[in-house]
This record gives structure tokens, C-alpha cells and sequence, in this order.
């Protein structure tokens, strides 16, 4: 659960940068204090899914796609987003417009790169983790095979 928390963590740090909204912007469009979404985001914090997406709105993206952020979804949002950038949002509390200059732009994309990296890893941590309750699975099943007694 840590993980996770670390993760969506790190997904809000970045949406919330890329949107180029301050951790007050938010808080505010939430109706919640600053201290309050920095606990959120900083992961010190337990949310429920109805805050969730109340965040995935100000976000401007789906509660979905706050869960399954990997580079291939940011790359498809950015891209939405940039041409939608001057549309009107259905919700007026939220801004739909922004601007990157090259270094953010740089920026995001070594996000990316360290985020792809940490999935990565985190596939090969379940895989491990997969095999181990294999092999528990098999032990166990020795384990009462051999404490049966024997007719």
C-alpha cells in the first residue's frame, strides 16, 4: 500500500506541475486546506475515492487515468490537451490552459523516464513476489502431503 500511496504521490506532484496549479490552487478548488492536499499529495494520508476524483477533475482527466499514468498515458494526455488547450472546461472551477517552455518540457520528460524506470522495477518486484508464492504454494502442499498419515 506504501508503494501505491508513493506513486500516486508522485502522479499528483506531476499533474499538478504540469497543470501549473500550486498546491493552494487545489486545495482550493477542492474546498480543502493547503496543509491539507499537501498531506495528500506528499502520500502522509489516507483518500477516498470520492476525493480522488474531485482531484481527477481539477486534474482535468478521468479518475482512470489517475490510477494508469505511465509515460503512454501522459504522452496521450498532453497531446489531447494540447489541442484543447483553449477550450472552455465544463467545470469553471477548473483551467484548462497552460504552458510548457522547453526546460519544463525536459523536465517532464526525465519524469518520465525515472517514472518508466520505476515501473519497471516494480514489474520485476511482483514477478519476484508471483514466484515466491509459487514456491510457498508448492512447500505448503509438501508440507500436508507429508504430515498425512500414512494407512
Amino acid at each position: 500500500m506504501e508503494l501505491y500511496k508513493k506513486q500516486l504521490s508522485k502522479k499528483l506532484k506531476f499533474l499538478r506541475s504540469y497543470r501549473r496549479l500550486t498546491q493552494e490552487n487545489v486545495a482550493d478548488k477542492l474546498g480543502i486546506s493547503t496543509c491539507a492536499y499537501a498531506n495528500i499529495e506528499r502520500g502522509d494520508t489516507n483518500v477516498n475515492l470520492s476525493r480522488l476524483q474531485q482531484i481527477a477533475e481539477v486534474m482535468g482527466i478521468d479518475l482512470s487515468q489517475l490510477f494508469s499514468l505511465d509515460d503512454k498515458n501522459v504522452f496521450n494526455f498532453t497531446c489531447d490537451n494540447n489541442s484543447q488547450a483553449q477550450t472552455q472546461s465544463p467545470n469553471p472551477k477548473i483551467d484548462n490552459s497552460f504552458n510548457s517552455s522547453p526546460t519544463e518540457q525536459t523536465e517532464y520528460k526525465h519524469e518520465l523516464e525515472k517514472a518508466q524506470l520505476m515501473i519497471e522495477q516494480r514489474d520485476k518486484e511482483n514477478e519476484l513476489l508471483r514466484q515466491q508464492v509459487s514456491d510457498l504454494r508448492e512447500m505448503n502442499n509438501l508440507l500436508k502431503q507429508s504430515a498425512k498419515p500414512k494407512e
